[in-house]
């Protein structure tokens, strides 16, 4: 039984890579994917945002999909049509064609990630194996965003950016192999798919992108910019209302009944706010300004993976000796200070190491520390009916953060680099850019702070 749970862990940990590597592996290629599909700089943002957007907004459909059909038959249906999407991904002729695979992608990945977290925290109950399950978890979906910078640089040098896209399908093939080889069956239920607020959820977080993105590339005065960001809000304010009235909703609002839960919601969301556009920034940076060839640029990220990966053996001898929540607050300190000195460090003249070097690495411990409290105190004190839908919330709250704040920071870019083109202000944009990365995790900071703050309780006469 002992040997069963680490490999299922294996298999998990596994499909929580492929998924979080193609959120980034086509970063360092978007120089090539723009010139081969004849796209514009504004309209490559959505290479990443067609596979985020529903990726974040079928999360919570996923994870009742899991809870209802079962867990190992929800992750072999993602992990299948995940193949299937990244396949044809790699084919892809147009653009449009590109688009929609990727947005089939980010689907498909939502049905197999709240089934492979729901798995992982029904496995490992005992406490101790429980924080060294979910901090190798968590590293992996912190962390493999930066793989796949080093993969997605290294096929697109040598061989070609589909071939990021294609290596998926083996991948998943083996993978449908480990889990019907490995994995139980997990139980059934009946109940019902609340469709419309996956749906509602879903358009009315496209549209808050859509309008960031229109405001970055058409400009603020736009009637189709306030109108999206509108439509955006009042969406999601129906979301809400839906759930408070759906007999089976895919947010139980009584998730958020807890403090410190719901500020480790905000908290991940905010913080992936300012750092997954690291991912996006800091290799343009580096190949528009620097001159680094796409595998340089991934290599570049290395101290940052090396660093983030290596927390995940202290992280749980930490957590035991001061606790998640210290932990966390020096986590979000060390990154923002990393952040902040990063940004100030962006130039012409600048040179990769040692500064942005040591950086890289600092702010990879700083996120490291902070995604698996945050990620322990997304799953504590949840009633086992929910663990499904708290693993959805968690990435739910992980990607949407992903989304948003790299289509608000887009539009600090483009108001920064105007309508010049030379290095010089491509990197004063990039810089303000990392600035606005500061601000949100920032806010999560101050988030964390208020919500894990002991509520002080009144003195008994």
């Amino acid at each position: 039984m002992q040997q069963s749970k680490w490999i299922i862990l294996i298999i998990v940990i596994a499909c929580q890579l492929l998924v979080v590597l193609d959120s980034s592996i086509m970063v360092t290629a978007i120089p090539q994917i723009g010139r081969s599909l004849h796209m514009t700089a504004t309209s490559l943002t959505w290479v990443q945002n067609a596979y985020i957007l529903p990726f974040g907004g079928f999360l919570l459909l996923g994870a009742r999909a899991g809870d209802i059909m079962g867990r190992r038959r929800m992750l072999s249906v993602g992990i299948g049509l995940f193949s299937l999407a990244s396949m044809l991904a790699g084919l892809a002729p147009t653009a449009e064609f590109l688009l929609v695979s990727r947005a089939f992608q980010g689907f498909a990945a939502a049905l197999a990630t709240p089934a492979a977290l729901a798995l992982l925290s029904a496995s490992f109950v005992e406490a101790k194996e429980r924080a060294r399950a979910i901090a190798m978890y968590s590293a992996v979906a912190g962390g493999g965003g930066s793989v796949g910078l080093l993969l997605g640089g290294f096929f697109t040098d040598f061989i070609s950016w589909r071939v990021g896209m294609f290596i998926n399908v083996p991948i998943g093939i083996a993978l449908l192999y480990l889990i019907q080889r490995f994995i139980q069956q997990t139980g059934t239920r009946t109940g019902r798919f609340d469709l419309w607020g996956a749906i509602v959820s879903v358009i009315g977080m496209t549209a808050l992108v859509y309008g960031f993105v229109q405001a970055a590339d058409r400009g603020w005065g736009e009637p189709e910019t306030w109108i999206s960001l509108a439509a955006g809000i009042v969406l999601l304010v129906a979301f809400v209302f839906i759930e408070s009235r759906a007999a089976e909703p895919i947010i139980p609002l009584r998730l958020f009944a807890n403090r410190q839960r719901s500020g480790a919601y905000l908290g991940r969301f905010l913080l992936l706010c300012g750092t997954f556009s690291l991912f996006f920034f800091i290799p343009q940076y580096l190949q528009n300004v620097l001159g680094f060839s796409s595998l340089e640029a991934g290599l570049a990220f290395l101290p940052f993976t090396v660093a983030q990966f290596g927390m995940m053996y202290l992280i749980p001898g930490l957590v035991q000796r001061y606790g998640n929540r210290k932990v966390l607050i020096a986590g979000l300190l060390l990154g923002i200070m990393g952040i902040l000195w990063m940004s100030r460090s962006v130039s012409v003249q600048a040179q990769f190491f040692p500064q942005m070097f040591i950086l890289l690495a600092i702010i990879g411990i700083g996120v490291g520390m902070a995604i698996q409290p945050l990620t322990v105190l997304g799953l504590s004190d949840v009633d086992p009916q929910d663990n499904g839908a708290a693993s959805g919330l968690i990435n739910v709250a992980h990607h949407s953060g992903s989304s948003l704040g790299l289509a608000v920071l887009i539009t600090v870019f483009e108001a920064a680099i105007g309508s010049g083109s030379s290095k010089m202000q491509f990197a004063h944009a990039i810089s303000d850019s990392l600035l606005g990365s500061v601000v949100f995790a920032t806010l999560a900071l101050v988030a964390v702070w208020f919500c894990f703050v002991p509520s002080r309780q009144p003195a008994r006469k």
